[in-house]
């Protein structure tokens, strides 16, 4: 989590587990060995307490106080989360585009009139 706040807003909603119960409440006190399930929009992270640390530092420190459990993610083919690219029609695809949707039209013909 990047800030407290968001972290607090997870909690809230109900999206963490600590040992498969679900919790409510930002101030529960965490034990070496909890397993935390934390939800996220698009993976869901489990990790395991080791220490619960003495004060807040830097992120290096943090890593060191936690093991990370989730499942490695799925490959991209796998996830589904990208939109399929449709490629841009070039000039002549637009005109014959252009002819089907309005076929008396003189002004796009390929006869050269125009």
């Amino acid at each position: 989590m990047k800030t407290r706040t968001a972290a607090q807003k997870l909690v809230t909603s109900g999206r963490v587990r600590v040992n498969r119960e679900r919790c409510t409440s930002a101030s529960r006190q965490i034990v070496p060995d909890d397993v935390l399930t934390i939800g996220l929009p698009r993976s869901v992270k489990v990790l395991r307490v080791v220490d619960p640390g003495e004060r807040r530092g830097p992120a290096s420190e943090a890593q060191l106080l936690y093991e990370d459990l989730s499942p490695p993610p799925l490959p991209r083919e796998q996830r589904g989360d990208e939109p399929v690219r449709v490629p841009r029609p070039d000039k002549r695809q637009r005109r014959e585009i252009l002819k089907l949707r309005r076929p008396n039209a003189a002004a796009f013909s390929d006869d050269g009139d125009a």
